[in-house]
């Protein structure tokens, strides 16, 4: 079945089971893929017991029926680091979707353009999970290449185009549209549909997975030397544009969104600290939507040049990112690490010149 904006909805069958108030969500688990038996069950208990009670994360299904805990291969030392699940939220940005609710809690906001040459947001949550977030829609395939780098996230998303489908089935990710968890998400009576789909976190997620569960490479400390005094910068879509306007009072970059302050809903202006304009390659995908627009894939595995914006500066970087499962590394031109101001991040995908 087709959604208001041309996306088609997961199959029945795809289930996520959210949590309905017995306690955590039941992740991954999938009719037909078997049960665990019983001394599987003694191993898994075994293992608990051993490693003694945690407040720690939920822990992520392998796909087998059994559960492992979420973690990720420390290559320095060859010991698993666990991390948790982040919870990714692909939010609307047209003005009839604005203002969006739940954007000043993420830790990271992805924005990407898509059909038509607008622009679409993708939320990451891991240090705070706020009430609603919203309005969700469809996903795209630039997203599945990017989640990689989590471990295992959940992408709340309305829905996608039918062949994208099986890709995202095949994904390692916890897909939470309407059809799998109906009870996590609502419809608002403020906004027309479809710009009027609201997700509630906790009933995705029983709880932040904390920072460690930010496996993108990021680093946060003292800014780089040097860097160009800028007041503004504008990073412009063939049909959407955002400027970044340095705010010594609130040390952010309050944001406008086609010329129109981006508030949340309850009226605050968005301030991040620190703004990245990435430059990747934005080419022409196999999928399209209901009119025929082909849908732009932005590639964020490879290398290429950015602009980091914070503390009222803008410096010249270089970003590597080797494969998938990779974080995304920030250096300056003599390979020295570029840290990031504390606290939410953008990063605004733009063409490579």
């Amino acid at each position: 079945m087709a959604t208001a904006d041309g996306a088609t909805r997961r199959r029945p069958g795809r289930r996520f089971w959210a949590s309905r108030g017995r306690g955590p969500a039941r992740r991954g688990v999938h009719p037909g893929r078997g049960t665990a038996t019983a001394s599987a069950l003694a191993a898994a208990l075994a293992l608990t017991l051993a490693a003694g009670c945690t407040n720690g994360p939920a822990p992520a299904d392998d796909g087998r029926g059994t559960d492992r805990p979420a973690s990720r291969t420390d290559t320095g030392t060859g010991t698993a680091a666990a991390v948790g699940q982040v919870l990714a939220v692909k939010i609307d940005n047209v003005r009839a979707a604005r203002p969006q609710t739940g954007l000043d809690a993420a830790d990271i906001v992805y924005v990407e353009q898509v059909e038509g040459g607008l622009s679409r947001l993708m939320a990451v949550y891991a240090t705070r999970l706020p009430k609603t977030v919203g309005p969700v829609r469809s996903a795209r395939e630039s997203d599945l290449e990017l989640l990689r780098q989590f471990d295992r996230p959940a992408l709340a998303f309305s829905g996608a185009q039918g062949k994208l489908l099986p890709l995202i089935d095949k994904e390692p990710l916890e897909a939470v549209t309407p059809q799998d968890a109906e009870d996590a998400y609502y419809r608002g009576t403020e906004k027309a549909s479809p710009h009027n789909l609201y997700l509630r976190p906790h009933r995705v997620l029983p709880s932040a997975p904390g920072e460690a569960a930010l496996t993108t490479g990021f680093r946060h400390g003292p800014a780089p030397d040097g860097g160009t005094p800028t007041r503004s910068r504008t990073v412009r879509y063939p049909s959407a544009r955002f400027t970044f306007t340095w705010s010594q009072e609130r040390r952010g970059w309050e944001i406008t969104t086609d010329g129109a302050p981006t508030v949340t809903a309850d009226g605050r202006r968005l301030a991040p600290p620190t703004v990245v304009v990435q430059y990747v390659d934005v080419r022409r995908s196999g999928y399209h939507d209901v009119l025929g627009n082909h849908t732009p894939y932005t590639q964020t595995v490879g290398s290429g040049t950015a602009e980091v914006l914070r503390d009222g500066r803008s410096h010249d970087v270089r970003w590597l990112r080797p494969t998938a499962t990779d974080g995304t590394r920030f250096t300056t031109r003599a390979g020295t690490p570029v840290a990031f101001a504390e606290g939410q991040v953008w990063v605004v995908f733009a063409q490579r010149p």
